[in-house]
């Protein structure tokens, strides 16, 4: 398995643009030394640009566009507004949070949620941060990261409560979750909390673009063993990619074949979980359980 770490992954539209002005480049039978040449540009900013490692500006996307002779007025201004969308998200609302949200590359998760259009997350021992409760993330937050002063705690608890908002908007993601039963019986917090985490998973599964299954521990041994992941897809062109964390860093995924592996995990995971339907059937018993 290849591992590819990125310390901020790149947003979508930057990964779109950097496709776009490859192929523009690649069709115009142009080498990057020859482009570097007639833009005067280094070859290797050139190269940054077009894997996405480097941000760029609208006067030199521009002057490239006129390199490789793209007149169309409405091609032009269609990858100019990826430039403009890529800057935009120079200074996301996650930005006052950078000094808790820093730590481990969480930027770059949120980064690549907020432009997600479905997601497929699998979850060994805790509830999701988007369908966590305020009192459910808070006891989560403060017994995970005991370095942390209350009020780094209560900047954590507010990001992951703003993430959840993308959830609610006019086209939200398609999010579809297998919980292991493990995140369900351990209790955060207090018997309260996880009463009302159960009611709000109850509440949350109802709504048509939100997938829930409960892995329960009947099923035995499974290929979810391993840890937690989230598959994140986009628009075309951009590719799905995985995400997964440990204690100290973050891990972002973008080869295909490490990405069809992990969808086939999860694929693997959901064949054996319970039904959205049985899902909410089990979900009430432990919820009367706790009370």
């Amino acid at each position: 398995m290849t591992w590819k770490k990125s310390v901020m992954p790149k947003s979508v539209y930057r990964r779109q643009l950097a496709a776009r002005l490859r192929e523009l480049r690649e069709d115009s039978e142009l080498t990057l030394a020859e482009v570097s040449g007639r833009v005067e540009v280094s070859a290797g900013s050139l190269s940054r640009i077009e894997t996405g490692d480097r941000g760029t500006t609208p006067v030199l996307v521009k002057a490239l566009l006129d390199c490789y002779g793209v007149n169309d007025e409405a091609v032009r201004e269609d990858i100019l507004d990826l430039v403009r969308a890529d800057q935009a998200r120079k200074r996301p609302w996650w930005k006052k949070y950078a000094a808790v949200v820093n730590t481990t590359q969480y930027g770059g998760y949120l980064t690549l949620e907020s432009s997600a259009v479905s997601m497929r997350s699998y979850e060994p021992l805790l509830i999701p941060g988007l369908l966590q409760t305020e009192g459910y993330a808070r006891a989560i937050i403060t017994e995970m990261r005991s370095e942390l002063t209350a009020r780094q705690v209560e900047a954590l608890v507010k990001v992951r409560l703003r993430r959840q908002e993308l959830l609610h908007g006019e086209a939200p993601p398609k999010l579809w979750v297998v919980i292991d039963e493990a995140a369900i019986r351990r209790h955060v917090g207090s018997a309260e909390v996880m009463r009302q985490q159960i009611e709000h998973l109850l509440a949350t599964c109802e709504q048509p673009h939100i997938t829930m299954q409960f892995l329960a521990f009947e099923l035995g041994a499974h290929a979810g063993l391993y840890g937690s992941f989230v598959l994140m897809d986009f628009q075309n062109p951009t590719p799905e990619v995985v995400w997964t964390e440990n204690l100290t860093n973050s891990v972002c995924f973008e080869d295909p074949k490490d990405v069809e592996r992990y969808a086939d995990v999860f694929d693997h995971l959901r064949a054996r979980a319970l039904g959205p339907s049985e899902t909410r059937r089990r979900f009430r018993e432990l919820s009367k359980e706790l009370e």
